[in-house]
């Protein structure tokens, strides 16, 4: 018989028919009379009841049907009596597929995450971890609909590349080479030259540079896929393996590129608003009892815009009235994540995007605001800072700190070069970078999107290592 999906079989009414569900048990509730058994396929957060009669079954395979067990169960679709569901199967037939131990990790309540972590291959069948891959689903498809409705091509950038888009340096290397018999030259640094790709490549940490190329050609496109980072990072934010949204425009300017950004979170939270019901309601329950009121909090404002140089002001008039932040936050100073959440949370209580960062500490790739009179620069709505500033706009949210890392990107090829030679960077793997200066050049910018940063907060998870099903992270790549 065709098997029905959980999530349909609760939407159903036509009682009396017969169907059939497959699934993992929940629970398992045996009496003199009646065993109830909740039964849940990941369809949805909710299970459908199967009622049994236990005197028309072998008692044998009852004793098999425990929690985490896999079977398939046909039988009537009845209204239900009970509270909390609408239908339930009277059941008439059970096939069971796979027993489960009794020492399955999973059967216990009130396991914390850092223990289920440790079972990556086995969380996913939980509750929670259940409604947060559902939202990262719905996640992923609001995303690819937003950029096509609004005339973006999706466009896919390299995964192995000789490039530092970041210019930190820390990336993972990939070689076909004998780790154990590296050809060196006299000064002791490695060939590559037998090297497949016959060069030093590593994983990916930005597909923006590429992306540039694309929106040069095609006007506005998105890229949406893995990259690595090979930081030493063990905080609830990073990640060395996870995934990024970053859209690149041609022809826009500051002012329409945070629209862009606001219009876009926007757009992700209002489709988990109303495609994620069931699954934020559990969350909202069970996770974060502020989740909604946040999430629904997003949508109610415009975003703040706020030029670096007064955020340095807000902040550090907050440590004059008593305020104690753990990192400094003088003028220059990289924002650490307590100041942007004490912006977000506390002074405005709504997002902010942050604009005209210094220059020592953003991307080389940055449009450098105009210079004024006394040497500093004019930025965002005529602000003026003491020193060189950069067109950033950042996103920051209430609990996530940054979620949103975007910028003009400078299309002099003149402008670029002097702060390539100022970085003193390498320019041997930007030389096809810097042809988009030469050839055709516009104005453009975009932004990047760390995927589970978005997931974290629409799901009110708190660890980033939980919003994605097998988190890489130092001295970890089980599973």
């Amino acid at each position: 018989m065709k098997r029905t999906k959980v999530v349909d079989i609760l939407k159903c009414t036509d009682y009396g028919t017969i169907v059939n569900v497959k699934g993992w048990v929940r629970t398992h509730r045996s009496s003199k009379a009646v065993d109830f058994i909740a039964l849940n396929d990941g369809s949805t957060i909710k299970n459908v009841q199967i009622v049994v009669d236990p005197t028309k079954f072998d008692e044998s395979l009852l004793k098999q049907i425990t929690t985490g067990a896999c079977i398939s169960a046909t039988g009537e679709l009845v209204e239900s009596l009970g509270a909390g569901q609408s239908s339930e199967i009277q059941c008439q037939s059970i096939e069971l597929y796979g027993t489960c131990d009794a020492d399955y990790p999973m059967q216990k309540k009130g396991q914390s995450f850092e223990y289920m972590r440790q079972y990556a291959h086995l969380r996913l069948r939980t509750n929670t971890f259940g409604a947060v891959m559902r939202i990262r689903h719905n996640m992923a498809i609001a995303i690819h609909k937003y950029f096509h409705d609004h005339g973006f091509f999706y466009f896919n950038t390299p995964l192995i590349t000789a490039s530092d888009c970041e210019g930190a340096g820390n990336m993972f290397q990939v070689t076909t080479k004998n780790l154990y018999d590296l050809k060196k030259d006299e000064q002791g640094k490695i060939i590559y030259d037998d090297d497949f790709f016959g060069e030093q490549t590593s994983l990916t940490v930005s597909g923006q540079l590429e992306g540039e190329l694309g929106a040069t050609a095609l006007g506005a496109i998105y890229t949406f896929g893995p990259t690595f980072r090979a930081e030493n990072s063990n905080t609830p934010r990073h990640l060395a393996e996870f995934w990024m949204i970053e859209p690149e425009v041609a022809f826009i300017d500051q002012e329409e590129l945070m629209d862009l950004e606001e219009d876009f979170i926007k757009y992700c939270v209002r489709w988990a608003l109303d495609n994620c019901k069931d699954d934020l309601e559990f969350l909202n329950k069970m996770i974060d009892k502020t989740l909604i009121e946040r999430l629904e909090g997003v949508l109610k404002d415009s975003f703040v815009r706020l030029p670096y140089t007064e955020g340095i002001n807000i902040l550090q008039e907050a440590v004059k009235n008593g305020h104690k932040f753990e990192f400094p936050c003088q003028w220059g100073d990289d924002l650490a994540s307590e100041h942007e959440r004490y912006l977000v949370e506390e002074h405005f209580k709504k997002p902010v995007i942050m604009t005209d960062y210094p220059r020592e500490f953003k991307s080389f790739y940055m449009k450098q605001n105009e210079a004024s009179a006394d040497g500093g620069s004019v930025g965002y709505k005529g602000a003026v800072a003491p020193g060189p500033t950069m067109q950033g706009t950042d996103v920051l949210f209430p609990q996530i700190g940054e979620i949103i890392g975007g910028s003009v990107r400078e299309e002099s090829y003149d402008k670029l070069m002097s702060e390539i030679e100022r970085r003193k960077m390498d320019t041997t793997h930007l030389w096809w970078y810097m042809d988009t200066r030469k050839f055709g050049t516009c104005p453009h910018g975009g932004f990047g999107l760390g995927f589970e940063r978005l997931i974290l907060f629409v799901t009110g998870m708190q660890n980033i290592r939980d919003v994605i099903p097998f988190p890489r992270t130092p001295k970890n790549a089980e599973f």
